[in-house]
Parts: C-alpha cells; sequence; structure tokens
C-alpha cells in the first residue's frame, strides 16, 4: 500500500492514563465507564474515540462518493457511529460492534441509501471492519 498520511499517538497507563498525538494536536485522559467496572471519572474512552472518528470518516466517504457522482451533500448532513464493547462468545477477549446511522437531507431515500452503501466500500475504517488491517506488533526495550 502507498501511504498517503501516517500519523503516531501513545498512550500510557491504558483505560485509566493518556494519550496524546505525536505533533501535540490531541492529548486527553482516558477513563473507563462505570459500565464495564470502574467509577466512570471524567474522561474519555477508546470507543468514544472510535466512534467520533469512524463517523467522521464515514461522512468524508459519503463526501467524496458524491463529489464523484455529481450529488450536492447538504453541510448539516451527518453520520452517527455507536460503538459497543463486550466479551466475545468464546470468552477470550472482546469485540467491537458498531452501528452508523446516516442523515442525508435533501437527498432521495433511493439516493442517500446508495451514497451509504458505496462509502461503505470507500471508507477505511470499514474496509478494516470487513477485511482487517495490516497490523504489526513489536516489543521493544
Amino acid at each position: 500500500m502507498n501511504i498517503l498520511y501516517e500519523t503516531r499517538a501513545r498512550a500510557v497507563g491504558g483505560r485509566r492514563g493518556s494519550a496524546s498525538v505525536e505533533d501535540g494536536a490531541l492529548a486527553f485522559a482516558f477513563t473507563t465507564p462505570a459500565a464495564l467496572g470502574c467509577d466512570g471519572d471524567p474522561g474519555t474512552n477508546p470507543e468514544q474515540l472510535f466512534a467520533s472518528s469512524y463517523a467522521a470518516c464515514f461522512l468524508s466517504a459519503v463526501h467524496y462518493v458524491a463529489q464523484r457522482r455529481r450529488l450536492a451533500v447538504a453541510e448539516e448532513s451527518a453520520v452517527t457511529a455507536s460503538v459497543g464493547i463486550g466479551m466475545r462468545e468464546d470468552c477470550a477477549g472482546f469485540e467491537l460492534q458498531v452501528h452508523l446511522s446516516i442523515s442525508l437531507p435533501g437527498l432521495e431515500p433511493r439516493q442517500a441509501a446508495e451514497l451509504a452503501l458505496e462509502a461503505h466500500k470507500v471508507c477505511p475504517y470499514s474496509h478494516m471492519a470487513r477485511h482487517g488491517a495490516d497490523i504489526s506488533v513489536n516489543v521493544r526495550d
């Protein structure tokens, strides 16, 4: 794959720690939600970040597909991503469940559905969810 953009984020402390991106544009504290057995202190969690990122990326994919089809997408168009985490059926770890809700005002329902389906093919988050990702894990000193 020809990488067009790459960023790095560093996390310390896991779900009760913090993370930041390399260029300093984003830094935040993590907290574990009460639903996962913690006190739910102020902060964010990985699922919120994933939901926000997926929603933004998917809406960008909608705009990309619409532009190729010469369709106008209203400025108030939106994608809401719901991300749930739970134990896998094999109880060997956790898995995510994602639901995307797309609002494309001003488009006919058929056009909106076609755009959403095509965006699901184009969006890298959707692609990763369907096909996995090229992930390497390296342990360093």
